[in-house]
């Protein structure tokens, strides 16, 4: 259903963006940033699934500043793999991936004209997060067990638009103590927490979990539907 393009980022860097276009007029745009693994076939089927919800979703290439092309499975080699770039990408001086991250928001603003919308999953979690904190134009944010979240620093930010987060009780890079300490700062966020491991999401993971990615699925269209309208 979709196809790469390339954004330009404030720093002149071309970013390339996986699009997914719906059938008619989109009703408003989503932005879909990735797990550790790059923009692979999980990404780009989450993203062709909100295009399929009538929205205009693109997914940029989080790794391209470090290793251009970025594609992995899930498999401890490319879990080993991906950690390297998630720290490479994080070290970038100045601003950036979330110059990549600016330029995606403000492509499908400018292309629907409407509301814009950020799902994320893993570091994409976390991304999401600091994106609903610190960039310009996104009405709303739904982060999925997002590594780093509940560290203090992140705790410490301030939410500019209507934030869901999705966290994994048996998720154990992400304690729920620190989850519930994250809610307990941030009563304006919606938090759910599933009976699932981390990346509960990834029907590609040994620890997909139907129920749960169904129902926060459902949670996150609902959210989006009434934020995004």
């Amino acid at each position: 259903m979709g196809h790469f393009i390339h954004l330009k980022a404030a720093d002149g860097f071309s970013v390339p963006a996986y699009l997914a276009q719906p059938a008619g007029k989109a009703k408003a745009a989503i932005v879909v940033i990735q797990e550790i693994f790059g923009v692979n076939s999980h990404i780009q089927a989450v993203t062709d699934r909100f295009a399929a919800q009538g929205y205009l979703a693109i997914a940029p290439a989080m790794f391209e500043r470090v290793t251009p092309g970025a594609d992995l499975g899930y498999q401890p080699e490319d879990m080993t793999a991906g950690m390297g770039l998630k720290t490479a990408a994080t070290a970038l001086p100045g601003a950036g991936v979330m110059q990549d991250i600016q330029a995606a928001i403000d492509h499908a603003a400018q292309e629907t004209g409407g509301k814009v919308g950020m799902i994320g999953f893993c570091w994409g979690g976390l991304l999401t997060w600091q994106s609903a904190c610190t960039l310009s134009g996104l009405s709303a944010a739904a982060p999925y067990y997002g590594g780093g979240m509940t560290a203090p620093s992140e705790v410490a930010r301030q939410p500019k638009c209507p934030v869901m987060a999705h966290f994994g009780e048996k998720d154990h890079y992400i304690p729920m103590d620190g989850v519930n300490a994250f809610a307990a700062a941030h009563p304006e966020v919606t938090v759910h927490a599933y009976a699932a491991d981390h990346g509960f999401n990834c029907d590609q993971r040994g620890s997909y979990n139907q129920p749960a990615a169904d129902l926060a699925r459902e949670r996150t269209l609902a959210f989006f539907a009434d934020k995004l309208a």
